[in-house]
């Protein structure tokens, strides 16, 4: 039979090794909890900074973030917009549809006095996306079911693939964003800033 006392040093050193092994788990345990609090506390540093969009009337947009809007896009009749500041810069969404009934949105950004088109946006199907970002999204994510997916063109001709799948009961609450230079697909690991 194999005795536990003999090999250890005696019944003393059990203890004292028990005891220390009890202070070594709750040392960690606790240490574990601090870490999550901590990371529960920590700012989500991949996000955007924003105070929050709010509906503004179109009758309150300045005429100059409305002509920007129309002369991004010909034909483009305005319905409504948003205003937020995000990192610190005044934005403006301005919603509405083309001559043909598409959506689209324009992202316009307060730059000194001058007011410009920082991305346009429409909403498209995921089988629409380039094949390389969908195989992006999807290395990312297995088994990715989009719920939403915004493509936003910027204006150097890259475009951002803002891809929403479920997450437990909130069907957006997952975003992943690729970026799509015409050749490679990029996962990013931090938010787009506009």
């Amino acid at each position: 039979m194999y005795n536990a006392l003999a090999v250890t040093g005696g019944r003393k050193a059990v203890e004292k090794t028990a005891i220390a092994a009890l202070l070594g788990i709750a040392a960690m345990i606790g240490g574990c909890a601090s870490e999550a609090q901590d990371q529960a506390d920590a700012p989500a540093s991949n996000r955007v900074e924003t105070s929050g969009k709010s509906d503004v009337p179109l009758a309150e947009v300045p005429a100059e973030v409305l002509a920007a809007a129309q002369a991004a896009q010909a034909g483009f009749v305005p319905a409504e917009a948003e205003r937020e500041t995000r990192e610190g810069r005044l934005y403006y969404d301005v919603e509405g549809r083309l001559a043909d009934g598409s959506e689209i949105e324009f992202d316009i950004m307060q730059d000194g006095a001058a007011w410009r088109v920082v991305e346009t946006q429409r909403d498209i199907a995921f089988a629409a996306a380039p094949s390389p970002v969908r195989e992006a999204a999807s290395a990312h994510v297995p088994g990715l079911e989009p719920t939403r997916v915004i493509e936003s063109v910027q204006p150097d001709g890259v475009v951002i693939y803002e891809i929403y799948a479920p997450d437990g009961a909130d069907p957006q609450g997952r975003k992943v964003e690729v970026r799509w230079n015409g050749r490679e697909a990029d996962l990013l690991t931090q938010e787009w800033a506009h």
